[in-house]
């Protein structure tokens, strides 16, 4: 569940789930817990990032639709506060919840996909290269699972993402999924639906190699350097308090490597025809990497920090 921290080289390898006995090779388990890498292993990842993904997205929805309108239209939305003013003014409170319906339905299959295939890619590559290479270069292993994985969640997300960024982003479009579908259909074929796939890989699959990879080391390091007792002696709340905080600095990193690719999904997705040439053309390189990022970073940091606090606190509960 929680990541240990410093390990002897020579000795047997922790999984990311805190068990010992490798990567790949299933410690035995405790009478009442679910075994690792079992049926129910799986589906106990899968839930818990239905709900680690799909409550804190929408959660933090108000946040995300004023970072969308600073991407499409700076001049008029110039910072946060002037953001949240401009849509209470003319749209009133209701403004700031728009798009809450795709955000959840979206990030919750996301999120099932994300870190249920993560914990199935992670021990298909450590088999594939062995208990040795994996416990060596178990960083590289962390990065692969988490790219292959990512790659499936995102076919998942991509509809609602784009229904999602045309509702928050367009006053007067469609007030949620239900009437947002049906009209973002009837404008752009549903293929417009997956068009903003390509930006959408480039944003979500460097986000998520860094936010486990960096996750995953940031725990060891904190066990390692900074908890002043070994791991397995802290209590509960000490380890996620540790998860939290690791998770927070990983959505630091996330957010600077994706941020230029998550410009392109919201021009994209609020332009009807918009292509990634009128994308750069318009918002210039330094626009895609630097627009809305303050805003992205306190956002994606809060995020991930509590996602991998539920996410941890849930396996924690189901008997992980």
């Amino acid at each position: 569940m929680l990541r240990p921290g410093g390990e002897r080289k020579n000795a047997p390898p922790v999984s990311a789930d805190g068990q010992r006995g490798g990567f790949f090779i299933p410690a035995a388990s405790e009478p009442g817990k679910i075994p690792l890498y079992s049926a129910e292993f799986y589906a106990a990842c899968t839930a818990g990032g239905i709900l680690s993904c799909g409550l804190t997205h929408t959660f933090v929805t108000p946040l995300d639709i004023v970072k969308c309108n600073m991407q499409i239209d700076p001049k008029k939305y110039k910072s946060i506060g002037t953001g949240f003013s401009i849509i209470k003014q003319e749209q009133g409170p209701k403004g700031l919840f728009k798009g809450w319906g795709p955000t959840l339905i979206g990030y919750s299959a996301q999120g099932a996909c994300k870190f249920g295939l993560y914990e199935f890619f992670k021990k298909f590559y450590a088999d594939m290269v062995g208990e040795e290479v994996a416990h060596d270069y178990k960083t590289f292993v962390y990065l692969a699972g988490s790219a292959s994985a990512e790659f499936f969640a995102d076919i998942a997300l991509c509809p609602f993402e784009a229904i999602k960024v045309r509702v928050q982003t367009k006053p007067g479009f469609a007030n949620g999924l239900r009437d947002g579908f049906s009209k973002f259909v009837a404008q752009e074929g549903y293929g417009g639906l997956y068009k903003g796939l390509a930006p959408l890989w480039g944003r979500q699959i460097p986000y998520t190699m860094m936010k486990f990879a960096c996750f995953e080391g940031t725990v060891e390091a904190l066990y390692k350097y900074v908890v002043p007792v070994p791991k397995e002696k802290c209590s509960k709340l000490t380890q996620l308090e540790v998860s939290f905080a690791a998770g927070y600095i990983a959505g630091i990193f996330c957010a600077v490597v994706s941020h230029p690719a998550d410009n392109l999904v919201s021009f994209l997705n609020s332009t009807k025809g918009g292509t990634v040439g009128d994308a750069i053309k318009k918002m210039g390189l330094v626009g895609l990497m630097t627009r809305g990022l303050p805003l992205r970073i306190v956002m994606v940091g809060t995020l991930t920090g509590a996602q991998w606090g539920i996410y941890d606190a849930f396996k924690v509960f189901v008997g992980l």
